[in-house]
This record gives C-alpha cells, structure tokens and sequence, in this order.
C-alpha cells in the first residue's frame, strides 16, 4: 500500500482447508473479525480463500459448522462454455479448442482406478497449448507420450494425439494459406463439400483460428499504437519547454510502468505493450540522439513521421485482417452453402473475444447477413415449438 498508493485490495488466501488444527482457531478470528493476532487487516480489504475437495487433495481437512457459518461458500465446477471464453482471448492453441469442442467431456474428468488417479484438467489443457506452440516453433511434432504428461489421462491424451496428427493433415491438405490469400483450388473445394462432418468440422475451425490469429495481432497492435498515441501528446505539451521532452517522457513512462508492475495492475498482455512501448520510445530517443535534427519543431515533425509510418502499418494489416475473413467466407459458402458449418462458422466470430472486436470495426456484409437468417431460423423455431406446444 505504502509503494502503491492503493486502499482496497483482495487479500487472497490460497489452500485454505490445509491449515493445521494449531492454527484453526487464529483463522476463524482472522475471517471473523480480521485480524491476525495483533494485526488487523486496514479498511476497503475483502478476504478471499479457496481450496480444493477433501477427495483432490489427502491434506485436507473439512471446516466445522462454526467456521463455514462465518463465510460465504461458493462451489466452482467446470464448465468448458465459460473456459472456453477465457480461451479465446487467452489465444489457447486452436488444436485444443478444436478437440473440445467436439469432446467436451474430455475438459475435465477425474477417475479412480487400481494404478491410481486419472485426469484431465483446465490447467493441463492450457499447459499443453503453451507447450504445443513451443513444439511449432522448434519445428517438432508432438506425440502421445508428450500429451500425456500434461493430460493424464491415456485415453484422452491418445485420442487427442490421434486429432492433432488429423488436424495437422487437414491444414496441409486443404492449403489454407493459399485459401485465405484467395486462391481457393476447385478440387479443394469438392473434397471439403463431400469430407465427413469431422473433418468439415475440423477445417472451419482451421479456417477461424488463421483468422483468429489475424485479429488479435490487430488489436493488440491497435492498443499498442493507441498507448503510444497517448504518450505523444503529453510530450507534444512539453515539446518546447524541454531541450530533452523525448528523454523526460520517456522516464515518466518508465515510473509509470513500475508503479502499475509493482501495484499487480497491469495483467501479461497490458505488460507486453508496455514494454512493447518503451522500447519504441527508446528506439526513436536514440535516432535523435545520433540525427541532425535541430529545434523542437523538427524535431516534433520527426517523430510524427515515425508515428504515422506505424498507423499506416496497422491500416495495411487491418486491410490484410478483412481480406482475410472475406476469403474464409468464399470457401465456407462454396464448400458448404447454408449448411451447419457456416452456422459454426458464424457462431465462433459472435463468442470470441478478438473476433467480436474486430467486427466492431469491420463492417462485413456476409457476417450481419448471416447473422439475421440465423436469428430468423431461430425466432421461427421458437414459433413452431410453442404452436406444438398450444396444440397438444
């Protein structure tokens, strides 16, 4: 609070139900009354704890009555619709996302067997993406005996080995590179149409996850350029009461970024900008340093210029972002017509979070057509089921 400034927090308790019985007495004065021996928790702070079933955890210890009277109790379950938001904008590896939305019994599963527990889990899934995008970047393929260490579960880690050598057939197959750029092959088109649903299944989801990528490094480069907007006109306002505006911003910028690190209020993407912008004011500090520029007017000028080279660079990937979404389109309404791949395709834009963005500032066509037959077919199902209904 001292470094920071800040006066309401969440003072987060991890593991509770591991205490000791020592210690169970301190702690219920500490969630009654808040206070820890002679400390006391300041004013505006909430305590939150958590902690795992007695049946996931062998340290565990159930609370009494007279504890769990003093706390509001809230059970979490798994529940892959929710995760799966958090996914989206967490840019898990479309290959999970994928896989789960075709078995998304295997999200989460905890069984008891006679060589011990068995499971898969939301962390595992999401350590698996990371280390999948790892494996992509090396250049290596990953097997069962990989997936099994983060999904622990044989039978889960094997079938989505078996999916991800699929999935990876399917993108080299169907040449998705291409077919995003435009150059969509007849005889592409005709396997897709005439594919099982799987592998129909498969190709759309193929298809979001290139555009998914696109968008989100759109918005994360849109939000980059907006904090640099920002940080350009503070430093046009002291631009010519400072022979070093530049160097002085840029150490303003620097606090500014400890504090909100140090406060915890920055999360990992908010971080990466960051320093994405620092660097960038770094870069253009050190031109100046080495140019002949004279004078704040020049030297203003200057880095106007540098400025509008990035717009015009975020105005070029947007173009390729839209042309890129246009493309998806073509293919899924030449392979697939009307059909349930395109209500799929559809309905994955209007739930992921980097999708929902961009559309807000792309006006597609197709996307808000498509989107008002479907909100037709479904006010005329609705309809029908309640005429049924009046009838019987």
């Amino acid at each position: 609070m001292k470094a920071t400034g800040l006066r309401e927090g969440i003072l987060f308790i991890d593991e509770i139900n591991c205490v000791s019985e020592t210690l169970a007495p301190a702690m219920l004065q500490f969630l009654q009354c808040k206070t820890f021996g002679s400390h006391e928790i300041p004013q505006g702070w909430v305590i939150v704890a958590a902690g795992n079933p007695p049946e996931y955890n062998k340290s565990v210890r159930e609370f009494d009555v007279v504890t769990m009277d003093r706390v509001k109790k809230i059970e979490v379950e798994p529940d892959y619709a929710v995760w799966k938001e958090y996914a989206q904008k967490e840019q898990i590896h479309s290959a999970v996302i994928s896989y789960l939305d075709t078995r998304p019994g295997s999200f989460y599963k905890m069984e008891t067997t006679v060589d011990g527990r068995k499971f898969a889990t939301p962390r595992g899934w999401e350590d698996l993406s990371t280390m999948l995008k790892v494996y992509e970047t090396l250049g290596k393929e990953m097997d069962r005996e990989v997936v099994v260490q983060y999904i622990q579960h044989e039978m889960i880690a094997k079938d989505f080995a078996n999916y991800l050598e699929l999935y990876r057939k399917y993108q080299m197959d169907y040449q998705l590179d291409a077919v995003l750029s435009g150059h969509i092959d007849e005889v592409l088109l005709k396997k897709a149409a005439n594919a099982p649903f799987d592998e129909r299944f498969s190709v759309v989801n193929l298809l979001l996850a290139r555009c998914r990528e696109s968008f989100a490094a759109q918005i994360r480069q849109e939000e980059f350029i907006l904090l640099l907007f920002e940080q350009l006109k503070l430093l046009k306002e002291t631009m010519f009461h400072s022979h070093n505006a530049l160097a002085d911003r840029m150490e303003r910028f620097y606090q500014e970024y400890e504090q909100k690190k140090t406060a915890g209020l920055l999360s990992r993407e908010e971080d990466r900008r960051y320093r994405q912008a620092a660097e960038k004011l770094e870069a253009w500090n050190h031109a100046l340093q080495t140019s002949d520029l004279r004078g704040p007017e020049d030297t203003f000028a200057w880095i106007k210029e540098q400025f509008d080279q990035e717009q015009d660079a975020l105005d070029e990937s947007f173009e390729k972002a839209a042309e890129m979404l246009e493309h998806a389109f073509d293919f899924i309404e030449t392979a697939f017509g009307n059909g349930q791949e395109t209500v799929i395709f559809i309905t994955n834009l209007n739930t992921d979070y980097y999708c929902i963005r961009f559309l807000q500032e792309y006006d597609c066509e197709r996307y808000y057509r498509y989107n008002k037959e479907l909100l037709f077919e479904e006010r005329s199902r609705s309809i029908e089921a309640r005429l049924q209904e009046l009838n019987l």
